[in-house]
């Protein structure tokens, strides 16, 4: 879970006075989760933050299922045609009533901000760099990063160098796994990633412009307000509630004497699927270990699996960007020879992501579109 975290200027108490130098009042603003009864914060501006001037036009979201047959997938994601700024250059590729899977390419900086009104969001920064503002505060973003945008956050990215981006929106909320929480909270001693490795947002001095443009997702499509005020004429705020990093190599891997199984990969879970980290690591030292994946059935859920760097051990004629669909009810594992190949080695260098979903997962027309559609056949000796 998230840690107490302070920036900028507060009050000693909540929901009290507190004024400027000017004696002008500073106006506070909860933003919380389940109403009153889960995480919050406490953000202090200079400006109403509710002050609507001008309500948008509406623009609806429409998902268009494949309608594929059951099958296993390898989506060429390269292949797929992505520009523009960080919203407008997304590709919806998969979905269920708990998350929608997404790639970007993102090649411009966004001129107005963003919120995300119903999703939670995890954007996993595959290559390239840039800025992320925000409401809450500044974070620089590089390579490997995970970033964690609680829904409500108003932000915006600067692109310095052109961003591939693959990106997880839940309607829960995100959380570091339960099993590496003790009852406080903390991560426990044998999680593979600390609070010490989690990156937070710098506040700089707020911003008074005026008036701002917020898209506003909701499940069903994109509405923008214009503001009276700047959203980030913040001067201070404190709480538990707050955007933050995870680099992908800061996770230490788990390993074993034999083959680990997939949980021990775990990152990140939100209702109604979690997230895992496939790094470079040492492989298994039983002297008759076989370090491949064993062939598996996934009988509770869909897997995607998102390639982003290094050599793929268990798999055939996938590249940095490819994407592999494994529905539930259907076995999958190692390529042909791909499991005697891995007999002896001592050590992977992959890099890829994986989502498991317990709804079976849609596969959208655009990802149809880079479809191998000989992939299902690619277990052939």
């Amino acid at each position: 879970m998230p840690f107490y975290q302070k920036r900028g200027k507060i009050p000693n108490k909540r929901h009290i006075q507190f004024r400027d130098k000017d004696k002008n009042l500073y106006y506070e603003e909860l933003i919380s989760r389940q109403g009153f009864s889960s995480l919050y914060s406490n953000t202090y501006h200079i400006n109403p933050p509710t002050i609507v001037k001008k309500i948008g036009k509406f623009k609806q979201i429409k998902k268009e299922c494949a309608g594929d047959v059951h099958r296993h997938h390898h989506i060429r994601s390269f292949d797929l045609k992505s520009e523009g700024d960080a919203i407008n250059s997304r590709l919806l590729l998969f979905y269920n009533d708990d998350v929608d899977l997404s790639i970007a390419r993102v090649d411009k900086s966004m001129n107005s901000f963003y919120r995300n009104g119903h999703n939670d969001e995890i954007i996993f920064i595959q290559s390239g760099s840039g800025n992320f503002y925000s409401n809450f505060g500044n974070m620089e973003l590089k390579q490997g990063d995970y970033v964690i945008i609680p829904r409500g956050i108003i932000w915006k990215i600067q692109v310095e160098e052109k961003m591939s981006q693959f990106i997880i929106e839940t309607r829960g909320l995100v959380e570091t796994p339960t099993k590496y929480r003790n009852s406080h909270g903390q991560l426990l001693e044998h999680s593979p990633y600390s609070e010490r490795d989690i990156r937070t947002t710098k506040l700089d001095k707020p911003s008074i412009d005026g008036p701002s443009i917020i898209k506003t997702k909701l499940n069903n499509g994109f509405q923008e307000y214009e503001y009276a005020h700047h959203p980030f004429d913040i001067v201070g705020w404190d709480g538990y509630y707050y955007p933050w990093i995870l680099n992908i190599d800061d996770f230490m891997p788990i390993t074993g004497k034999i083959h680990q199984p997939p949980p021990v990969h775990q990152t990140f879970q939100a209702p109604g699927l979690v997230v895992c980290s496939f790094v470079p690591r040492m492989f298994d030292y039983h002297p008759e270990a076989i370090p491949a994946p064993y062939a598996h059935s996934n009988i509770d859920s869909d897997e995607v699996l998102f390639y982003a760097g290094g050599e793929f051990m268990s798999r055939n004629n996938v590249q940095e960007g490819s994407i592999t669909f494994h529905p539930s009810g259907l076995p999958h594992g190692p390529h042909p020879g791909k499991i005697e190949e891995s007999i002896g080695k001592e050590e992977t260098n992959e890099l890829a992501v994986m989502v498991d979903t317990f709804k079976p997962l849609s596969i959208s027309t655009k990802a149809k579109e880079a479809d191998d559609i000989d992939y299902p056949m690619s277990w052939k000796i």
